[in-house]
């Protein structure tokens, strides 16, 4: 989702062609303190939310908690920090936040201009649109001159007027800063449709009052590709988090589970043994050690768990794989080999 924030600009000029003092020791810093400091959404089931004891959990948070599984060989040392879109990237520019795991789009503007990097893409995405099952519409061009809700200096809402121009159709746009407060004015009638990704849009369903009253329409009217971010001047730190995501596809694609990762060990197949350790040491070239990636697994599982136990059909939020299934599955999730 999501922003194409004007005011990080300001917040970033000392970032442009410079690094952040002290950015070379991010992992130093995260050993140091002895926990990850994660940013995260304001509460999006399946994504980022915390339960009744206010465990935070989700397919996001679960990047964190392979993060710190890759670190300290411990899941749960880890701080979320909730954020807003409007503050998401000035907030780990600054220092607040040490990654950026949140359903955020990788853009030219902010990969070239305000000092944050991407990393990978962890779910490729799409702006839709939610409307009223009684409206019985069948395509976003059925909402011409209708007012949609959609989030303040986001990507979402500028996707909404490139759509209206080359379709052209007429949208009235109801925006607001929090998504909370977008989801509120579309179930209260004050506009026809609610405009953001395709996997939001199934996670803010289950939070309204009436869920089964609400259909998705069925087209995409963007490319939201979504991952994890941190700050420019880090290369250490950049490739940590990277092939940490790289790691939990090759996980995967190769068979490594969270029930059979310490069998997995033995194996002879050289490709899972360099992944989890038991030949080479390539964790050792990053900062950790070299059963980083078995850590992972045990804690977490691996990307095709956590996707499962998060967002998939036989999960509350009930999204199909797509074309986040492996690219040997018919989707385009992949990954380089760890060699």
């Amino acid at each position: 989702m999501r922003g194409f924030l004007t005011a990080v600009f300001a917040a970033s000029c000392l970032a442009v062609g410079a690094a952040p003092a002290g950015a070379q020791a991010t992992l130093d810093k995260v050993k140091a303190r002895g926990e990850l400091v994660c940013g995260t959404s304001q509460g999006v089931p399946g994504f980022s939310l915390p339960d009744a004891a206010g465990k935070w959990k989700g397919f996001d948070t679960d990047f964190c908690r392979a993060l710190s599984s890759a670190i300290f060989n411990d899941p749960d040392k880890v701080r979320y920090v909730s954020l807003s879109s409007k503050d998401r990237l000035i907030a780990l520019l600054s220092g607040d936040v040490d990654v950026l795991p949140r359903t955020t789009t990788w853009t030219l503007a902010r990969d070239a201009g305000q000092g944050v990097i991407f990393a990978a893409v962890n779910y490729y995405d799409g702006q839709g649109f939610l409307v009223r099952k009684s409206m019985k519409l069948n395509s976003v061009k059925d909402l011409d001159g209708a007012s949609v809700c959609v989030a303040q200096g986001t990507t979402n809402e500028l996707n909404l007027g490139d759509y209206a121009r080359t379709n052209n159709l007429r949208f009235k746009p109801v925006t607001f800063q929090a998504i909370d407060d977008v989801t509120q004015a579309y179930e209260t009638g004050r506009c026809d449709a609610l405009s953001t990704d395709m996997s939001q849009l199934a996670a803010l369903r289950l939070k309204m009052a009436q869920p089964g009253d609400h259909v998705i329409l069925p087209e995409a009217i963007s490319k939201e590709p979504l991952g994890p971010w941190v700050r420019r001047g880090d290369e250490s730190w950049l490739t940590l988090v990277r092939w940490t995501l790289f790691a939990w596809l090759d996980a995967e694609e190769l068979g490594v589970t969270q029930a059979n990762v310490d069998a997995m060990l033995k194996s002879e197949n050289p490709n899972i043994r360099r992944l989890l350790g038991t030949e080479a040491n390539l964790g050792e070239t990053i900062g950790l050690s070299k059963d980083w990636v078995a850590r992972i697994v045990r804690h977490v599982g691996n990307y095709g768990e956590s996707f499962d136990r998060n967002l998939g059909p036989g999960s509350p939020v009930g999204l199909p794989r797509g074309l986040n299934r492996l690219w040997s599955q018919g989707g385009i999730q992949y990954a380089p080999s760890i060699r």
